[in-house]
Formats: C-alpha cells, structure tokens, sequence
C-alpha cells in the first residue's frame, strides 16, 4: 500500500485525508475506529457552558419569534452573550476565552441551535469564521492585541469575503489594497451579505493586494477605522434576527500589521478559515434536527385522527425513523471530522465539505417533515415551524453552496487517482492542484488522455465491527473499490474534460459522501457496548437502515456514471433558458 495514503503509524496517518482514500476503494480504518470520545480535558468545561446555555436560553420562544418579526436582537441580549463568555469559546485560555476544542464547540453551537438559529449564528459567524483567521495565521502581536477583545466580546467579528457577482466564485473578487509608499494599505471595496455585519467592529477582509487581476491578501479591519461602514440590515428570508449587512471600505487606511498571513495567501487563508469553521455550522444542524424530532414526536402522540394517534400510521413512523437516522448520521460525521481537526490532521477538507453538505441538508429535511406532521399548525407563525424551516434554508447556501462544495468533494478525491497514472504524472498535477478557485471551476484544464488507475486495495473493516453490523461493514468495502474503478472510468473516458461533467461530478460526490457518513456511523455504533440493550439495539438498527439506504442511492449513481439522460437533461434546459420562460402552456 502507497504510503502516501495508508499507514499504521499516527504522525503518517494525519497526514492522511480518509474521504480522498475512498476514491482509491481503500478505507484507512484507523482513521474511522475508534470512534472519537470527547476530551477528558475538555469535558467539565463543555458541561458547565452547555448548562449555562440551557439556563439563559429556555422559556425564550416570545422573544425569539419577536426578534425574528423586528429582524434584529436586542442590545441587551447581545450584552448578555458577552457575559456569557459565548464569544471566547474557542480562544485559548491565555488570551481570556475558554478554550474549548473544535468538537467541544460544534456542541456548544449544537445546543445554542435548539433553541434559536439566530443566536447560533451570532455566536458562530464570530468564532467560526470572523476571528479565525487570527487564530491560524495571526501574528503573536495580533493575537495580543486581538484576542482578549475578541474573547470578552468587546469586538464581535465578521468575514468579509462575498461581493456582488462574487458569491461562489472568489477569484472575481474587486476590492482592492494598495501600498502606500510610507507603510501600510489604502482598501476599498464593497462586501455583500455579511453576517454580523451591522454589530462587528472587527473585520477579516480579503481584497487584491496587485490590482485587479491580482491575488488575494487577508486584512484585519476595524470599524473604527475612518471610511468603514455598514448598511442598512437585509430583510432575509430566515436567520432574520442575526445581523446581516453590507460593509463598505472607502479609502480606509490600514496599517502595515493589519496583513493577515502571507501576502497574496488570501485565497488559501479564506479556504483554511472556512473548511476550518465547518463544524460550528454542522453542529447547529444538528441541533436543529434534534428539535425537529422532539416537536414532530410530541406533536404526533398528541394529533389524533381517525380516532387514533397519528403517530399509529406507518408513514408518520417512516419520517419520524427517516429524521432520526440523519439526525445521528449527521452527529457521527460532525464529530469525526471535529476530531480530524483538533487532532492535528493536515488535510480534512473534503472531510469538511462532506459534513456540511450532509448535515446541512439532513436539516433541511427535517425541518420539512416536522412542519409535515404539524400540517395546519406548522403553516402558521405563531408555531415554531415555519420559522425553523424558514431558517434551515440558508444552510445549503452559506459557507459554500451543496452544489459547489460536490464539484470541490469529487474533483479533490480524483486528484490523486489522476496523478497516478503514468502518461499523465506531470499534466494532470495542472489539472488538479486547484479543482475550485473560490468555490469556482477551473475552466481550462491541460494533460493527455488518461490511461489506467491502479486501486490501492482495502483495508477490511469487518473485524472493527460486531457480528451484528458485518453485513453493513461489507457494503462500504464493496462500494469504496466501485467508487475506485468508477473514477477510473470517468477520468478514462472524459480526460482533460472531466471538471466539466458536472452530472458525473456530483454523483461521484454523493457516493463518498454516503461513503464517509456511513463509516463514521459504523465507527460511532462499534463504539457503544453490543448487548441487549434497547439503546444499543436501536443504534445498531440506525446503522443498519443508514447503511441500506446508502446501499440503493450509491447503486443508482453508479449505474448513472454510465447509462443516464443528461444530454436529454442539458438540452431541455438549454430550451427554456432560450425562452426565458415554460413554453408549452395549455390554453
């Protein structure tokens, strides 16, 4: 086995990225099992804050649905997130946060997002991503100067990264520094749509530090500086009571140490923040699906019709079992990932990507299915569910869209695969050394045809697993080598043009996505004690159903790889984007 992919030792391994592996059809099962547990260290902290959370969040469900009405939280409540400690979280103790690790945060958001979407995204878009970057690339002195304020909540922090016509698709960036002779930057720019926005007045800014076709540097910004300011606040969908703005930069003068990392570095910077910053998203879906069960179970039990228990009908049971089988999913896969992260693993970034699409869309989900079961109820404001589903919408869209962050998972897990044919050793390191430029296709790609993949073989997982979980155990060894000889069909048969089969793409992505999730649900179900117990029972049947329907959609995408309709697809699109309208309507 390359070396480069699998190994027993520890320091190796974390060099490892297990989903890439996957494109090979090798499982590197170390990196699944054990099943992470949560650090001793951090373990009192993280139940004391969890309590704190509860205590100051319960009974708050007017409120909530009133700042959702106005649109905004009040100063009060911002103040009290600030004694809370909520914005130090995971600033380490030295600087005056509470140092949680990256899994013990992610639970923290968890938590917050059972009661109010808004308030997990207050405190997430601070520590997630607008003071990150501080945190992996600052300077001592930024961190100094930084960092106590960050903690204490005396600056709350945003990123700045999208622009109008740069959602997606940061290489088109236009703000813009530009040195001045003495020292320092002069930035101008525009960003749009930014979370926590209108109550920062800490910025990390990405903007051209070479012109306009130059490459991207990271800033640290303060609102203080002259010629920063914020717009008006968005009225949005959902999320409507976290602060979401546009921030202008006019001729503001930055200087010299306000250079986050390396300049020119802003793109990597920005993907290191966000990949880094997944799991505070995917703990509040999370979060949010286990308040989706708990509203849907109790309002089942209690809805009667046909005199009987709605909860007696088979289809209200199927989503109730649907819910709760993404529900652990999406924890197991969350807190893997966490781990890869606070373990000191080099590569998680398609790890990341595969959490946050998971979850995001198994809350989505949830969020349709418990206003399902309400029925009349769910339709109406004064019931939470409008408000959860209204606010679950945003998740497949920030922080990376679904769709782009499957063309980052499939075209980062065939790099290698690619590279490792002979022909092409040296071409196709062109190709696939930046499969996404700010979430955006490379749209020319160089190298030959390409000629043959070797797998790598598979480490067997069934001795991991009890008697009781082989049969799942084996269907992830088996799809793992038909996700490996898949890829080499695609990248045989498209070559050079592979980054342009998005169809393809996105189907490859869904298979190591089931992959991967299904794996981390395995591990997690290992973990527990196999007896008679219900809750062993049940989990062990969670794993079972993961692993059944993970089995039926990873078939159908394979078999799609090569026999579909896409062209069929692609055309008629092709015909209404022609029209700009449906064009057969019936008199």
């Amino acid at each position: 086995m390359n070396d480069n992919h699998a190994s027993t030792d520890t320091e190796v391994d974390r060099n490892v990225s297990p989903a890439k592996a996957l494109f090979y059809g090798d499982i590197v099962k170390s990196l699944f099992w054990p099943f992470p547990e949560t650090n001793p260290e951090n373990e009192e902290m993280l139940q004391m804050v969890l309590e704190s959370v509860d205590r100051f969040l319960e009974g708050r469900d007017d409120d909530f649905r009133q700042w959702d009405e106005d649109g905004a939280q009040p100063g009060d409540f911002i103040e009290s997130l600030r004694e809370l400690g909520l914005f130090g979280l995971i600033i380490p103790e030295e600087y005056g946060g509470i140092g949680l690790s990256n899994a013990a945060y992610s639970r923290v958001l968890q938590q917050c997002s059972r009661y109010d979407s808004s308030v997990s995204l207050t405190i997430g878009a601070h520590s997630s991503i607008g003071m990150k970057g501080v945190l992996l690339f600052g300077t001592d002195a930024q961190k100094e100067t930084y960092l106590p304020k960050l903690a204490s909540g005396e600056m709350i922090a945003a990123f700045c990264l999208t622009e109008a016509g740069s959602g997606s698709d940061a290489a088109s960036i236009k703000a813009n520094a530009v040195r001045k002779p003495g020292g320092g930057w002069i930035l101008n720019g525009e960003k749009l749509w930014i979370t926590n926005g209108g109550i920062a007045n800490f910025y990390t800014v990405f903007a051209r530090t070479d012109g306009d076709t130059g490459k991207l540097s990271a800033f640290i910004v303060e609102r203080d500086y002259p010629g920063v300011t914020s717009g008006p606040k968005e009225d949005k969908l959902g999320i409507r009571a976290s602060s979401t703005t546009t921030v202008n930069f006019a001729d503001v003068e930055l200087p010299e140490d306000s250079l986050l990392g390396p300049e020119g570095k802003g793109f990597m910077i920005a993907m290191a923040i966000l990949n880094n910053g997944r799991t505070g998203l995917g703990g509040g879906s999370v979060g949010g699906m286990k308040t989706c069960i708990e509203l849907a179970a109790k309002q089942a039990k209690e809805r009667k019709q046909f005199g009987q228990s709605i909860a007696d009908f088979g289809m209200i049971k199927q989503k109730i079992s649907d819910m709760t089988v993404d529900c652990f999913a999406a924890e197991s896969v969350v807190r893997m990932v966490g781990h890869y992260i606070d373990s000191g693993h080099s590569d998680y970034s398609v790890e990341a990507a595969i959490s946050k699409v998971f979850a995001s869309e198994a809350m989505n989900r949830a969020a349709n299915e418990s206003l399902q079961i309400a029925a009349g109820n769910g339709y109406m404001k004064e019931f939470p569910y409008e408000r959860i589903m209204r606010d679950a919408r945003i998740l497949t869209i920030f922080e990376g869209t679904s769709e782009i962050l499957r063309l980052f998972i499939a075209l980062s897990g065939m790099k290698g695969p690619g590279t490792l044919l002979r022909d092409l050793q040296s071409a196709t390191e062109d190709i696939f050394n930046s499969p996404i430029k700010g979430f955006g296709l490379l749209s020319d790609y160089a190298g030959r045809k390409i000629t043959q993949v070797t797998s790598l073989g598979n480490e067997r997982i069934v001795g991991a697993v009890s008697e009781d979980l082989r049969d799942d155990a084996l269907i992830f060894e088996k799809y793992s080598l038909e996700l490996a000889r898949m890829t080499d069909v695609l990248l045989r048969r498209h070559g050079k043009s592979i980054a342009n089969r998005q169809f393809a793409l996105k189907r490859a992505a869904d298979v190591v996505i089931d992959l991967f999730v299904g794996l981390s649900v395995l591990s997690r179900v290992s973990s527990m004690e196999a007896d008679e117990s219900e809750q062993y029972q049940q989990a062990a049947a969670i794993a079972h159903l993961f692993s059944q329907k993970a089995k039926r959609r990873m078939n159908q995408n394979l078999r799609a790889m090569l026999r579909n309709e896409d062209e069929s697809a692609k055309s008629l699109a092709d015909h209404v984007f022609e029209a700009e309208r449906y064009p057969w309507d019936v008199l």
